[in-house]
């Protein structure tokens, strides 16, 4: 009897099919993941060397004051409805002051415990902030002097800034923290106001590692800070108010030779009167002598309280 054929087929064992199943799962997930993942756009990112827009920023924009306002409509804030607590310590400055004094910190701790324990041993009058009261104007008007001088001159972190009489750096403590490491200098005159700022404002603002240069002189002797440095922005305010002319005269001589030729800018707050006590014609020729030209008058408003100030601006003849 003939047997019929039996057709012959392909035998898969049960390992080929598993792993055979395994590989076609792993190749569909990645097909769908690239299908369901958009293209991304070509990348036109800023180099590490950019600065970003908020990094541009130095003075306070309309929508910055708008934001504030809302905060404080949103919170329900109504300063005149409320009175200012002290908190779980309820003393005034000179209480504080009073303290300090007498227990020689505010630890009130005796025996070993009672040892020093601070880096900067500080005087209690700084430590309760008495020099900020020592300006005829609330101690925030600082903020407002370097936005208007750090916008006006175009500075960068990269800028050279010298101010004429920074006492206990109302001002100067925006432009250290703006500014690269050791990029801002100062002639000051007065003691006190010194040892404010190196006592209490530079390490009570975190300043020390930015090295400024600020030396205590007077006569306008500006060789401690080198003959080689150039500014971008040297500024004095209300300073010379207190000068004699002949003395401001001398000081505008040495800082002319010391200001960046274009972009670099001098500005005096108040008043010119050394300029133009001289006379209008005569004030011209003097700063021609100098090197200098007059470029013109600003108003600058304060953000916090109602006050201006008005400033002169020169530069360096473009002849």
């Amino acid at each position: 009897m003939a047997h019929p054929s039996t057709p012959k087929g392909i035998v898969i064992t049960v390992p080929v099919l598993v792993l055979s199943l395994a590989v076609a799962a792993i190749f569909f997930f990645f097909l769908l993941a690239s299908l369901s993942s958009p293209t991304p756009p070509s990348c036109s990112c800023p180099t590490s060397s950019s600065s970003s827009p908020a990094q541009q920023i130095l003075s306070t924009r309309p929508q910055d004051v708008m934001w504030v306002r809302d905060q404080i409509q949103a919170n329900g804030l109504h300063m005149q409805d409320n009175v200012l607590r002290k908190g779980i310590n309820p003393r005034t400055r000179a209480q504080q002051l009073q303290d300090f004094i007498q227990y020689k910190g505010i630890s009130h701790y005796e025996g070993e415990e009672a040892n020093n324990h601070t880096a900067f041993p500080c005087p209690g009058e700084l430590l309760v902030e008495e020099h900020h009261s020592n300006y005829g104007e609330p101690w925030a008007g600082g903020r407002d002097v370097y936005e208007f001088l750090a916008e006006a001159a175009h500075l960068t972190p990269e800028s050279r800034v010298l101010e004429i009489g920074c006492g206990t750096l109302r001002v100067g403590l925006h432009f250290i923290r703006y500014l690269d490491p050791e990029h801002f200098h100062c002639l000051e005159r007065d003691e006190l106001s010194l040892m404010a700022a190196f006592r209490y404002e530079l390490p009570s603002q975190g300043l020390l590692h930015k090295r400024p240069l600020i030396v205590k002189g007077e006569d306008m002797d500006f060789s401690k800070f080198g003959s080689g440095v150039m500014y971008d922005l040297i500024y004095a305010s209300a300073v010379f108010l207190h000068m004699p002319d002949k003395l401001v005269w001398v000081g505008v001589e040495r800082l002319a030779a010391k200001l960046k030729q274009g972009e670099g800018r001098i500005f005096v707050s108040h008043n010119i009167k050394f300029c133009s006590r001289l006379g209008g014609d005569e004030c011209t020729k003097r700063l021609k002598s100098l090197g200098l030209e007059y470029v013109g008058k600003h108003t600058h408003d304060s953000l916090l309280f109602n006050h201006y100030e008005i400033w002169f601006e020169f530069r360096r003849s473009k002849s």
